[in-house]
């Protein structure tokens, strides 16, 4: 099973959407933001499906909103890793902050898990809606709950004119008219607040990346300073590349010929003394 999984597996470099794809296909959910994943429920019943019977469901809150409810469904799933021996550190303190990258990297890390089991496979027998239904302690989850609110909301907006008994003035009329245009403009300012948290997600993983070569980059730096290792021909050539200040492919010309010059001049001192050695053999 792959338990323990490397930052630049292509795991982690599944996208949010084909994640959210997978949750809801497998699931029948209709989650639309990866924060809404935060309790743990979610990836609670992904173990369920995936090692039948090995989840108390009847311990998992697919309600639970504050911290202290999250934490219990954590402990569950913990509890679950221990027994299947899953060596993945749980940092809950993180995951209920609700944070898009931190819950995005857990669910990439068990969609690859998810999948090595069985060649990812689907349990056909699987009814993930009568699962939560009767194991978990409430058979809607916060997915579920905002189609049902959306579509009161297309239903409000649908509603029949106001008939001549209420009497309807002037002023109200207009106050109306000012209630739709207001409904159009929550919707495009959801609709911005949702592209600009992707954008936010996109950074994050950017910056992640960009972290993690720095921190090699810095480490070959750090072994390239060994006082017992700096004057070695490599060495000499790994440090002209770090300390090169233009962009252009010659910091790796000059390293190459470096090396090469080097290497050759070792080569003749070596031949050098095999001549050497072959004289005085003979002599």
């Amino acid at each position: 099973m792959a338990t323990n999984i490397g930052m630049m597996d292509s795991a982690y470099f599944v996208g949010r959407n084909e994640i959210l794809g997978w949750i809801n296909d497998r699931l029948h959910l209709n989650l639309s933001r990866i924060e809404e994943v935060a309790s743990g429920a979610v990836q609670c019943q992904m173990l369920d499906m995936t090692f039948p019977g090995v989840v108390p469901m009847h311990k998992v809150n697919f309600a639970a909103k504050n911290e202290y409810e999250m934490i219990q469904n954590y402990k569950v799933m913990q509890e679950v890793f221990t027994k299947l021996k899953i060596t993945k550190p749980l940092e809950v303190n993180r995951l209920v902050k609700g944070r898009p990258l931190d819950n995005l990297e857990f669910l990439q890390w068990l969609k690859r898990f998810c999948d090595s089991i069985n060649g990812g496979i689907m349990n056909e027998n699987y009814n993930p809606v009568e699962r939560r239904s009767r194991g978990g302690k409430e058979k809607s989850i916060k997915g579920s709950s905002k189609v049902s609110k959306s579509l009161q909301t297309n239903n409000t907006h649908h509603t029949p004119t106001v008939t001549a008994s209420s009497k309807p003035t002037g002023p109200k009329q207009a106050r109306s008219h000012a209630i739709g245009g207001g409904s159009n403009s929550s919707a495009e300012v959801q609709a911005l607040s949702k592209e600009l948290e992707d954008l936010k997600v996109s950074v994050d993983v950017l910056e992640k990346e960009r972290d993690f070569y720095f921190s090699k980059l810095r480490d070959i730096e750090i072994l390239c300073q060994t006082p017992e290792l700096d004057d070695l021909p490599i060495v000499v050539a790994v440090k002209k590349i770090l300390y090169a200040t233009d962009a252009n492919e010659s910091a790796l010309e000059e390293a190459q010929e470096c090396l090469i010059e080097s290497l050759g001049t070792e080569v003749e001192e070596e031949e050098g003394n095999e001549e050497e050695d072959e004289a005085g053999t003979q002599t």
